[in-house]
């Protein structure tokens, strides 16, 4: 996917901050789509609520809409968990780099 097209990081991590959008994923994770009425079945809050936190999702780039007739589906976008990933990896080299020159001055290295 070209970088311009690649979800925001900011945005990401922020749509899934919240537990109910991270639940979502999770659900939507065996790479089947959804509608709104099937990922609201059992839960405390109204479809409209549902529908916004998928509109969140959408918006951050993890989920993808389709129409089916008159039903709206969600689905994962792989692709964007797998952004995220190579993201924390990045960031996570950062740090053990970090801790290594810290290591190093730490032991009296240079």
């Amino acid at each position: 996917m070209p970088l311009a097209e690649r979800p925001d990081p900011a945005r990401l991590f922020a749509a899934l901050g919240d537990p109910t959008r991270l639940s979502f994923v999770a659900q939507l994770a065996d790479g089947r789509g959804r509608s709104i009425v099937q990922m609201s079945d059992g839960l405390p809050i109204s479809r409209q609520a549902v529908a916004r936190h998928l509109d969140v999702l959408r918006q951050a780039g993890l989920v993808q809409r389709t129409r089916n007739g008159r039903e709206v589906h969600f689905a994962l976008r792989r692709e964007a968990v797998e952004d995220a990933r190579l993201w924390l990896d990045k960031v996570g080299a950062q740090w053990d780099a970090t801790l290594a020159r810290f290591k190093s001055f730490m032991e009296g290295g240079v």
